[in-house]
């Protein structure tokens, strides 16, 4: 299985005995959306609720944080996810959750996980078939492995900021960037990492929502003064668009990349650390 599949070939491929389909929406406060209550109306058949937003550590000093391995075993275990199966993740959000889910799986060990290239936006557009109602799950036994995914602490970024070992590639928009527009989050300074590039996580999508080809994602990091034959740390808000450009990469054939997971959210929140206004110098 491939790590991005088509509406097409999840329509062909619902219903395999082996093919899990979890929805990864998740939502900006100030989307007033409920995901949970959205699946509800309408989700593509068969698919589980992840609840993306309530699948972070609770435990660590890292806003948000990615879950560990115990976490992620729970969780699979409850929705019903076997080992060995082919995990497809789909999401309806302006910043595309479904990434970070994949993030999440890969790190964990799911071999075969990938995402619906355009989402659920994509597959109701096309007048592909949807169901309402939570669905009924049969919980089973699940063993996290480890995985492929890197992830960089407060303390590498800092120390990165002496050796330059990474590139930072901040994917939020360029007036958040620039602390033009002021953080949502209370007692987060505005502005951004010192030294890091500015990739907004849209310019790697089509219109559509869908992903651009490789040459066009490497385009993309280019324009924006990234070397690509460096290793790179990605970082946002929170670390989820962070992971959009993480799945791009991967896309494009580069490996040598990780995710700051606290991002701006526990960057800007410190005030000890440095920060920078303005464009990319």
């Amino acid at each position: 299985m491939e790590n991005l599949v088509s509406t097409q070939w999840l329509a062909d491929q619902l219903g395999s005995s082996d093919l899990v389909l979890l929805d990864a929406s998740a939502h900006l406060p100030d989307a007033k959306r409920d995901p949970a209550a959205e699946f509800a109306t309408g989700h593509i058949p068969g698919a589980r609720f992840l609840d993306l937003a309530s699948f972070f550590d609770p435990d660590s000093p890292v806003p948000a944080s990615l879950p560990n391995a115990k976490q992620f075993a729970q969780r699979m275990a409850a929705l019903g996810v076997p080992n060995g199966a082919r995990v497809v993740v789909y999401d309806d959000s302006y910043v595309k959750t479904a990434a970070r889910a994949w993030f999440i799986m890969r790190m964990h060990g799911v071999a075969q996980v990938a995402i619906l290239d355009g989402g659920l936006d994509k597959w109701r557009s096309e007048g592909r078939a949807l169901e309402s109602g939570m669905v009924d799950l049969a919980p089973t036994a699940y063993t996290a492995t480890k995985g492929p995914g890197s992830v960089r602490s407060k303390a590498d970024v800092l120390a990165n900021l002496e050796e330059a070992k990474e590139q930072v590639v901040d994917a939020r928009g360029v007036k958040r960037f620039t602390g033009e527009d002021k953080d949502f989050r209370p007692n987060v300074d505005d502005g951004h990492i010192p030294g890091s590039r500015n990739v907004s996580f849209d310019s790697v999508l089509n219109p559509n929502g869908t992903y651009k080809n490789p040459a066009e994602i490497e385009a993309a990091f280019r324009a924006a003064g990234v070397n690509l034959a460096q290793p790179l740390i990605t970082t946002c808000g929170g670390g989820v668009t962070a992971a959009v450009l993480l799945f791009a990469l991967e896309l494009a054939g580069k490996h040598d990349v990780a995710l700051y997971d606290g991002s701006w959210s526990e960057w800007g929140s410190d005030p000890a650390l440095p920060k920078e206004l303005g464009p990319a110098l």
